[in-house]
C-alpha cells in the first residue's frame, strides 16, 4: 500500500480531477468505475493512482477566474498502484514511457530522432496505429487496453517545438459533428501517463459539451507541457511557445480547431493565430469573440431557471443562493442574480483579492443582499449553507461523500468544471432528493461564445441569445428541462440522463462536411505527416 501525505492527496485532486470534463469522474475519496458507453452504466475498476511529490499549488483552477478550491480532506484511501508492461524498445527496456516525466519523454524522443508522432484509431480494424511502431509501441497498447479515457478518440498528434522543444498535443475524440474544438491547456503533469489521460479525458468532455449545446463541432483538446524552470514567464520564451503550437495547428490542416483553457491568456491566442487560421478567442480587435466570463455567468443563470421551472418552485425571485468562488464567472452570475431579485446571496472565496473585488463592485449597494467571506482553502461550509440553489464556481470535487450530506439545497447548478467526485455520488444526491444540474450543460456558454468565430459577429448575436432563451429547443432552460425529466422518467441520475442525449447528438453527422476530420487525419497519416520537416 501507498501512505498519501495530505500534500499528496490534494495535488492529485487538484491536478487529475479538477480539469477534467470527461464523462467517467474519478475521485481518490471513493470506490472508483469504468463508464460502459454503450450501457451508460458504471462498473468497479482496478485504480490507478497517479501523483507527484510536490506540494499543492493554490490558486489554479480549470475555470476561468475560479475561486477557491474545495478538497476533502479526510477519510481518503490508499491505493495499489496498477503496474504497467513497459515496451519501449529503447536500450532501457524495464523503462515505461509512461512513467517518464514529460521533460524525460522529450528527451527520449530527441535521442531517437522523432520530432513528431501520432497515435490513431482506426474503426474498421479496431486497432491504433502509430507512427513509430518500435519506439512507441507502449502508448499504442497502452490506448488499446485502457477502459477508463481512450474512447476510440480518433487521433492523438504531438510535436517538439520547433524553437522551444516543448511537448506539443492535440487530442480528438469524435468528429462526427465538425472539427475537432477545445481549449489549448498549459500544465505541468507528472508522467506521459497524466499527460495522456487529460488530453484523452477532456477532448471527450468538449465533445459531450459541443453536442449538448447543439454546435456542429467534435470533441478535441490541445495540450502542452510546461517547460522546465517557468520558462513559459519569460515573454520572449511564451511567445515563440505558441509560434510553436500555431504552427503545429496549421501542420493538421483543420482536423482541430483551437481556443483558450488553462493557462492561456488572449494575448497567447493571438500568438498562435500569428501561425494559423484554426484558433478561435483571439482578441476582439482581430475579430475575436473577446471575455467567455459574461456569456457562462448568464448561461448558468438559465439552468438555475430551468431547474426552478421543472421542480415547479417558481422563479428565482426571492431564492437565497450560495455560490463557492468569486472569479470571473461568479461575478456575473452574482449580476444576473440581483438582477433577478433575489433575496441573499452567500459567496466564499479562498483569495483575499477576490473577496474586496466582488465587495468592491456590489457594496454599499447590495450589502443588505449579498454577503462575501474569505475562508480556507479547504473549507467547503459554503455547501450546507440555507439556501435554494447551491452554485460551486470555484474548482471541482466539491461534491463528495463528505460534502452531499451538508447540503442544505434542492438544487446544485454551478460553473466549476467536474464538480463530483465519483459517480457513486451521482446517487447519493438523487438519494437526498438533491437535482443536480451536470457542468457541461451549465458552463456551456465558454465553448458557444467562440465556437463561430469565424462566422462573423453580430450585436445581440442570436447564435449566441438565443441559448438564453425560453423559446428554441436546444435552449439551456428547456435542455435541462429535458435533462430532468428524463432523468426522472428513466429512474436515472441527471448526469445518466445528460450522458444519453449527448451521446446520441455527438454521433449525428455535420450536414455540410461530414467525416471532414476523419478525411484530413487519414491523409496526414497517408502522406507520412510524421517525417514531414518542421517548417
Amino acid at each position: 500500500m501507498m501512505a498519501l501525505s495530505l500534500n499528496n492527496f490534494r495535488y492529485y485532486a487538484k491536478r487529475y480531477i479538477s480539469p477534467s470534463l470527461n464523462l467517467s469522474v474519478r475521485n481518490i475519496a471513493c470506490n472508483t468505475f469504468n463508464y460502459n458507453h454503450e450501457s451508460h452504466r458504471f462498473t468497479k475498476r482496478q485504480p490507478v493512482f497517479l501523483h507527484k511529490n510536490r506540494q499543492d499549488e493554490t490558486g489554479r483552477g480549470s475555470l476561468r477566474g475560479g475561486g477557491s478550491a474545495a478538497w476533502p480532506l479526510a477519510n481518503h484511501r490508499t491505493f495499489l498502484t496498477t503496474p504497467l508492461v513497459a515496451n519501449t524498445g529503447s536500450a532501457s527496456s524495464k523503462t515505461s514511457l509512461l512513467k517518464l516525466s514529460p521533460q524525460n519523454f522529450i528527451d527520449y524522443l530527441k535521442a531517437e530522432n522523432i520530432r513528431r508522432l501520432y497515435l490513431v484509431f482506426d474503426p474498421e480494424e479496431k486497432a491504433v496505429k502509430v507512427s513509430h511502431p518500435g519506439l512507441l509501441e507502449e502508448l499504442k497498447l497502452f490506448l488499446l487496453k485502457d477502459k477508463v479515457d481512450f474512447d476510440e478518440h480518433e487521433g492523438i498528434f504531438m510535436q517538439l517545438g520547433k524553437r522551444t522543444n516543448c511537448l506539443l498535443g492535440a487530442f480528438i475524440w469524435r468528429t462526427n459533428r465538425g472539427q475537432a474544438c477545445g481549449g489549448i491547456r498549459l500544465w505541468d503533469y507528472a508522467d506521459m501517463e497524466a499527460y495522456l489521460r487529460d488530453g484523452l479525458r477532456l477532448g471527450q468532455g468538449m465533445g459531450v459539451k459541443s453536442a449538448l449545446a447543439g454546435l456542429w463541432a467534435g470533441g478535441g483538446k490541445g495540450v502542452i507541457q510546461e517547460p522546465p524552470s517557468d520558462n513559459h514567464k519569460d515573454p520572449e520564451f511564451r511567445t515563440s511557445l505558441f509560434y510553436d503550437y500555431g504552427e503545429f495547428l496549421s501542420s493538421l490542416n483543420g482536423c482541430y480547431v483551437a481556443a483558450e483553457d488553462v493557462g492561456l491568456n488572449v494575448s497567447d491566442l493571438d500568438n498562435v493565430h500569428m501561425f494559423t487560421r484554426y484558433t478561435t478567442c483571439i482578441s476582439e480587435v482581430k475579430g475575436g469573440s473577446g471575455n467567455p466570463s459574461i456569456a457562462t455567468g448568464k448561461g448558468v443563470v438559465c439552468a438555475m431557471e430551468g431547474a426552478l421551472d421543472y421542480l415547479k418552485m417558481g422563479s428565482l425571485v426571492g431564492k437565497r443562493i450560495a455560490i463557492q468562488g468569486a472569479g470571473n464567472v461568479a461575478t456575473v452570475i452574482v449580476e444576473e442574480l440581483l438582477q433577478k431579485g433575489v433575496s441573499h446571496i452567500y459567496v466564499t472565496d479562498c483569495h483575499q483579492i477576490r473577496v474586496t473585488d466582488m465587495r468592491n463592485r456590489f457594496y454599499p449597494k447590495y450589502k443588505d443582499i449579498l454577503q462575501v467571506e474569505k475562508v480556507e482553502i479547504d473549507d467547503n461550509s459554503v455547501a450546507g449553507y440555507p439556501c435554494d440553489i447551491f452554485s460551486p464556481c470555484a474548482l471541482g470535487n466539491v461534491l463528495n461523500a463528505d460534502t452531499i450530506p451538508m447540503i442544505n439545497a434542492k438544487i446544485v447548478c454551478g460553473a466549476a468544471n467536474n464538480q463530483l467526485g465519483c459517480p457513486a455520488d451521482n446517487e447519493l444526491l438523487k438519494e437526498r432528493g438533491i437535482s443536480y444540474i451536470v457542468d457541461f450543460l451549465a458552463n456551456r456558454m465558454g465553448i458557444v461564445n467562440c465556437a463561430n468565430e469565424v462566422y462573423g459577429r453580430l450585436p445581440d448575436d442570436p447564435a449566441i441569445t438565443r441559448h438564453f432563451n425560453k423559446e428554441w429547443e436546444n435552449s439551456i432552460f428547456n435542455i435541462t428541462n429535458k435533462i430532468l425529466k428524463k432523468a426522472e422518467d428513466d429512474n436515472i441520475t441527471p448526469v445518466e440522463a445528460a450522458n444519453e442525449i449527448a451521446d446520441k447528438l455527438s454521433r449525428e453527422l455535420h450536414p455540410i462536411w461530414p467525416n471532414r476530420s476523419k478525411q484530413i487525419i487519414k491523409s496526414l497519416v497517408d502522406n507520412e505527416w510524421h517525417l514531414k520537416a518542421l517548417i
